[in-house]
């Protein structure tokens, strides 16, 4: 009898059960999500100059609020995912021509050339001198999205392919890309100078390729010389100091640590007969035991450690990383100079952003901008679920290089009239 009584009550027991778990559901979502977080404009580190004030209000990116996608934008590792998969949706296919540069070392050095497609703002001949992340090429499809805009813009683009990063292309000395090695992308840039004696240069750098390109402009004062500006994306800049952060399983830097092993992994073992092959001239310290090292390897620092350190005779991972991080370049820069960080970057630690927060501190030609969102390379836009294929991150890109062109050509306007007038005199 007092069974019978009780039988009523289960499915509300049920239900509340069924409540609780999809409140749970919803809970994990919103914060695996994001959702609560807010949409900003992106924080901005610089000193007051005239230039500084003129890049506030020629670039309205720079103080306008970022819009992520609203279901899943607020997250950056789902930002990040998606730029590593799927690149950029309906990416163009812009066309142009691959050039091939020998190196001194025997290493045979490509870049893709792409010729601007309409007239620059200010009328002028500017080349984007690009240089992406790790890995990476000019048939990336991020790489295709903002070489497809730029040329849009005016711009004149020429995409590095980092040595050993094309599939199709063979190693031809035993020697791949590292993570600061400049000489490549050097290569480019001169290929560039002297192809067009009239052009001014914009260089850009995406993750490692922000470590790269700072580094080279840092290296010597001659490297800026017919520079605009420089744009870095997304880049740790210390690579000594990333190091254990890297290792840690905070934000799963440490999954995405084994996913990038992974993929160099693959393409070292791809171009292995050219590194490792009997016929090769291997550098003295890189011997076949690294190979089966290489095999057994979890994390970048472990390949870099057996592998990739050897290509130019580092004696040790603290040297290499050291030696190859632009950390200690970056005060030699003396042309404008814009670093974006996202601050739900999952790859670059909280830490490493007091570099960039402290240099723009100390020197009116930096520019540090931290938007709340965006990931690593994602920075998508879209208004509820699916992205546009040209993101916020390109299209602030084109604006600063706009106005930076626009501030040199009124310089020189003023320096014109200036002269003029002297002459009168």
């Amino acid at each position: 009898m007092n069974a019978m009584l009780e039988t009523p009550e289960l499915p509300a027991v049920f239900d509340g059960v069924k409540l609780a778990v999809v409140a749970a559901v919803l809970y994990v979502i919103v914060r695996c999500l994001n959702l609560k977080s807010p949409t900003a404009p992106p924080d901005l580190y610089f000193q007051d100059s005239g230039l500084s004030r003129f890049l506030l209000k020629s670039c309205p990116l720079l103080t306008k609020e970022y819009i992520p996608p609203l279901i899943w934008g607020k997250s950056g590792h789902i930002q990040t995912a998606l730029y590593g998969k799927m690149g950029r949706v309906r990416s163009p296919h812009p066309y142009g021509h691959r050039k091939f540069i020998t190196m001194s070392d025997g290493a045979t050095s490509t870049f893709d050339l792409f010729e601007p497609l309409a007239e620059h703002c200010v009328g002028d001949d500017v080349t984007m001198v690009i240089c992406p992340g790790i890995a990476n090429h000019s048939e990336k499809q991020y790489i295709r999205t903002f070489v497809d805009y730029a040329q849009k813009n005016g711009y004149r683009c020429a995409v590095l392919n980092h040595l050993g990063a094309l599939p199709n292309i063979e190693l031809t000395s035993p020697r791949m890309f590292t993570y600061g090695c400049t000489w490549e992308f050097g290569a480019m840039v001169n290929y560039i100078k002297k192809t067009y004696p009239l052009t001014q240069l914009v260089v850009v750098g995406f993750s490692l390729g922000g470590n790269i390109v700072c580094k080279y402009l840092g290296e010597t004062q001659a490297n800026q010389e017919k520079v605009l500006c420089c744009v870095s994306v997304c880049q740790g800049y210390s690579a000594l100091r990333a190091q254990e952060t890297f290792m840690q399983w905070d934000q799963c830097r440490r999954f995405y640590n084994f996913l990038m092993a992974d993929n160099m992994k693959k393409i070292i073992l791809s171009h292995r007969q050219a590194l490792f092959g009997d016929q090769v001239k291997k550098p003295q310290c890189l011997e076949d035991t690294d190979l089966s090292r290489l095999y057994t390897a979890t994390s970048l620092m472990q390949i870099d450690d057996n592998v990739m350190r050897k290509f130019h005779g580092y004696n040790s991972l603290k040297e290499y990383y050291e030696e190859e991080s632009c950390m200690r370049y970056l005060h030699r820069i003396y042309v404008p100079l814009m670093l974006v960080n996202a601050a739900d970057d999952p790859l670059v630690h909280e830490s490493l952003l007091t570099i960039p927060k402290s240099l723009s501190e100390k020197r009116e030609n930096v520019m540090f901008v931290l938007p709340l969102h965006g990931g690593h390379l994602g920075f998508f836009e879209g208004a509820v679920l699916f992205p546009e294929p040209l993101t916020w991150m390109d299209k602030l890109v084109v604006e600063y290089a706009n106005a930076i062109c626009q501030w040199e050509h009124n310089k020189l306007q003023c320096s014109d009239t200036e002269q003029v007038e002297a002459d009168l005199e």
